[in-house]
């Protein structure tokens, strides 16, 4: 699979497990604000191309593990979501840094 496809299918399916999961609390203009619009854009970004859209896809994944893994030791109610939250951001890495990778560490010509 390309990682353009990859990285967008990942952030599309972190957005929907931010909007089930905000959908569930009382501020949810806020949340899909703040959660579930970011990885819709950098989705749309990847897709369309963007050169930079999986090195920021790739940063805001470090907060996103980050928060998966803070609530699915704190919270034990909402651990089934932070560890799908912590697979995705783990995928939202691998798919941003696979090229790279390939790239450095391919065969010399």
């Amino acid at each position: 699979m390309n990682s353009k496809r990859l990285l967008s299918i990942a952030l599309i399916a972190l957005a929907v497990l931010f909007g089930l999961w905000a959908g569930r609390g009382g501020h949810v203009m806020a949340a899909v604000l703040l959660l579930v619009l970011p990885p819709l854009l950098l989705a749309v970004a990847a897709w369309r191309g963007w050169p930079l859209a999986g090195f920021v896809a790739g940063v805001f994944a470090l907060p996103w593990f980050s928060h998966g893994v803070m609530l699915a030791w704190s919270e034990p109610a909402e651990r089934a979501f932070a560890l799908i939250e912590i697979a995705l951001a783990l995928v939202v890495v691998y798919a941003s840094s696979i090229d790279g990778i390939r790239v450095r560490f391919g065969k010399q010509q």
